[in-house]
């Protein structure tokens, strides 16, 4: 996975082939160290133990263990960003685009269950970048249902409340389905069927038919 260039302060951003590698190496592992242990119980040389870079070699890259915790929720949002843009094609409808977002979400979320924990702390350790992440996805949704609006396929007049509302709806049911999907004889869903079961209810809403 590549390194994104929000992730890193352009002063310190790898020259080389490989120091991207290492970058990413770094990111990695704080995502895997931060998500286990929370942010204040994470060290600077546990995180670069688990890489297999040297400590020295940290500082390289980062200055703290702050600014690395900044640089992998910018790396964590840069990659929900471009696992979505990936399962969109040219071709989809507006409820399409939106049932394509969140399922390739869902998948990003399995493979990355950290994420939740990660940006949660982001609130306190870093909340610039908490509403960052935050305010970005919602944009991003805003700009997909306004184009929508605008080739007739939705409603007029959405914008950014609804955006929001849908990013909360997807945030959640991600937390339940697939961090806590867990649950004793529950048959886990696919990231598939959540998705057509949310868009489901954005073309149908939850009123009875008249």
């Amino acid at each position: 996975m590549a390194v994104s260039e929000s992730a890193v302060n352009d002063s310190k951003a790898p020259r080389t082939e490989r120091g991207r590698r290492t970058l990413r190496k770094l990111l990695d592992a704080s995502a895997i160290e931060f998500g286990e242990k929370g942010f204040h119980e994470a060290s600077v040389s546990s995180i670069t133990r688990r890489a297999g870079v040297a400590l020295g070699s940290f500082y390289t890259y980062f200055d703290s263990k702050d600014a690395l915790f900044r640089a992998l929720v910018a790396d964590m949002s840069d990659n929900v960003k471009t696992s979505a843009r990936a399962a969109l094609k040219d071709d989809m409808g507006a409820l399409e685009i939106e049932q394509a977002a969140l399922a390739a979400f869902l998948d990003f979320a399995r493979e990355h269950k950290e994420i939740y924990r990660i940006i949660d702390e982001a609130e306190f350790v870093d909340p610039a970048s908490y509403r960052n992440h935050y305010e970005t996805i919602a944009s991003r949704i805003q700009s997909r249902l306004e184009a929508g609006s605008k080739t007739g396929e939705l409603r007029d007049g959405l914008g950014e409340l609804e955006a929001w509302a849908v990013m909360g709806m997807n945030v959640f049911v991600g937390l339940r389905y697939v961090v806590w999907a867990d649950r004793d004889g529950e048959t886990p869903r696919t990231s598939q069927e959540i998705a057509e079961a949310i868009n489901r209810l954005l073309a149908n809403g939850v009123a009875k038919p008249a």
